[in-house]
């Protein structure tokens, strides 16, 4: 058994997350995770939410409420819609925790002290308008790369590219749309990421196995322009991390707190601890490498525009404060990106309430259908594109005709002609040792893709096990050769209803609601993986109960599409 640490990168609290939020991390994390227990594996799964910085204040001025008060509003809800989706984290945890403030503020500390975090006075941008100094996220404008008109003042999200307000044509102010802004004097820390240039180089070429989108884009950041900078770490706000040590104010940082992209990381242990705090038990084993991390297998999975700040910023910010001695943090071991899933021609956006919401999907379907489309859509080579045409065919020939059909037709079929236990007598022949061959074949490809996180793979590699219970069930047609040959048909119901019980095990990363449902059918707890696939093919022995399930998956009608597109056109009421 091998111990497997796993993060999504941490959504922003301002508001409820759409749907490519969602399989651009959180879901693929945790199909990941189900995965690896469903093997037998020690799992710690972690998320949290991110509160600090410009967008939960934003968003709390939006909603005229104290931001403290928003963000715990709001870490509940979408702590609820994660239950919703099934995300099974083992904490979901906050970074405006206590244990993120403490951590935070020991490794700028640490850093410090080993030379590499310098103090910058520099010009930022000013809102005459506002009366206050603009962090990078209160600005917007056209990015000078790409021409995309809605860039922040950090980076452009269309593109990806680092920028400055300074950078931005036409800026103006989030706040008040006001573009009275001017260049002023303030002084910030920054994290010497130009020191780090070559361990962070070395440790990245280190990473061959990582996906091409992961190592471009860290690889861009690494070398492009001028080559790698180093980055402000402070910001003029109110809310975050105090730029403290230890209690005490930093010496001409007072009222400045710690940039969101330096301590949001950071919570990924923070949030760890509070599971700890929470548990009982020990944080250290999957975080210190003194303490029995080095043994763990650390996987973070992300959206492409997270990519930059989790292959330089975070690293940077580990790999010097284990200069430091009595300081073992463990690194990330794998990187998973994703790329963007697209809207019905568009682009999802929480800031503009384009596109289908986390809570707005469960208002529609049950999780498992979203699930299933989401990942077996996943953008992984490219950006991906939800349509309703799309959504709606998935659905009911994957779902419903295929998987659901499968578990309909058998239990039903058995139901009426030998009750509801398995039935006793036959045996196997070719057909039965051929689909045990194909079964073999395609679950050993089906784990191979879940070991190497390639989720698309699996995804298709699952519908085909399905399927190939459909095509036996089709050929065998035990319905007829009861009518000759009842004892043969037993044989082929008792397999099939076998394969019931497999199919439920080996979906339940993807669909397990579905799979709680097909284990109840089969009246059975037996959730080990199927290893022996010859063996699993007859756990469930003659006379052992099972029962007919209402319908797995229903289908989505034409009338429902049409209804579900003129809602969702595109803007958020």
């Amino acid at each position: 058994m091998a111990r497997h640490l796993i993060t999504s990168a941490i959504p922003y609290i301002n508001g409820i997350k759409h749907l490519g939020n969602l399989v651009g991390s959180q879901l693929p994390a945790d199909l990941f995770a189900r995965y690896l227990r469903g093997r037998g594996h020690e799992v710690m799964f972690i998320c949290a939410t991110d509160e600090h910085g410009t967008p939960a204040e934003l968003a709390a001025a939006k909603a005229g409420k104290p931001v403290a008060d928003y963000c715990a509003e709001m870490h509940d809800v979408q702590a609820r819609i994660a239950r919703g989706f099934r995300l099974s984290f083992d904490h979901f945890g906050r970074s405006s925790s206590a244990q993120n403030r403490v951590l935070t503020q020991h490794f700028a500390k640490v850093l410090a002290d080993q030379g590499l975090i310098r103090e910058v006075v520099e010009k930022q941008m000013y809102s005459i308008a506002d009366g206050r100094f603009l962090p990078d996220r209160y600005i917007e404008g056209t990015c000078p790369n790409c021409g995309y008109d809605s860039a922040r003042g950090d980076q452009c999200d269309n593109c990806t590219k680092q920028l400055d307000p300074v950078d931005l044509i036409n800026p103006r102010s989030v706040i008040s749309g006001s573009t009275e802004l001017e260049m002023r004097d303030t002084k910030h820390l920054f994290l010497r990421q130009s020191a780090m240039k070559e361990k962070l180089a070395a440790w990245i070429d280190s990473k061959a196995d990582w996906p091409v989108l992961t190592t471009s884009i860290a690889k861009k950041w690494l070398n492009d322009g001028d080559g790698l900078q180093d980055r402000g770490i402070t910001r003029d706000l109110a809310w975050g991390v105090p730029a403290q040590f230890e209690g005490a104010p930093w010496e001409g940082m007072e009222g400045k707190v710690f940039y969101v992209w330096f301590d949001a990381p950071i919570e990924y242990i923070a949030a760890t601890q509070e599971w700890a705090d929470k548990t009982g038990g020990d944080w250290a084993r999957w975080w210190r490498t003194d303490k029995g991390a080095d043994e763990v297998t650390y996987t973070q999975f992300m959206g492409k525009d997270n990519v930059p700040f989790h292959t330089i910023g975070f690293p940077a910010t580990i790999l010097g404060v284990n200069q430091a001695e009595g300081e073992a943090w463990k690194l990330v071991d794998y990187i998973k990106s994703f790329n963007y899933l697209n809207y019905d021609g568009g682009q999802f956006s929480t800031s503009r309430g384009r596109g289908v919401f986390m809570d707005q999907a469960l208002e529609i379907l049950p999780s498992d259908y979203w699930r299933w489309w989401l990942l077996s859509h996943a953008p992984e080579s490219s950006d991906a594109e939800f349509t309703w045409e799309n959504f709606q065919s998935s659905v009911n020939k994957d779902l419903a005709d295929v998987l659901g059909n499968f578990v309909s037709r058998i239990t039903k079929f058995t139901r009426s002609k030998f009750g509801e236990a398995l039935p006793e007598g036959g045996a196997w022949g070719e057909r039965e040792e051929a689909l045990l061959a194909e079964l073999t074949a395609r679950l050993a490809d089906y784990e191979r893709y879940m070991d190497e996180k390639e989720v698309r793979k699996a995804a298709a590699e699952l519908r085909a096990i399905w399927v190939a219970g459909n095509e036996y069930l089709q050929s065998a047609a035990p319905w007829t050769v009861f009518k000759t040959d009842p004892a043969q048909a037993a044989a082929q119901a008792r397999l099939a209803l076998n394969l019931v019980r497999i199919y439920a095990i080996l979906s339940a990363p993807f669909i397990p609601d579905a799979t709680e449902i097909m284990l109840e059918a089969m009246q059975t707890e037996d959730r080990s993986w199927p290893t022996d696939l010859r063996a699993a093919l007859t756990a469930l022995p003659p006379g052992h109960a099972f029962t007919t399930p209402e319908v797995l998956f229903r289908k989505v009608s034409d009338e429902e599409r049409e209804e579900w597109q003129t809602r969702f056109a595109g803007i958020r009421t």
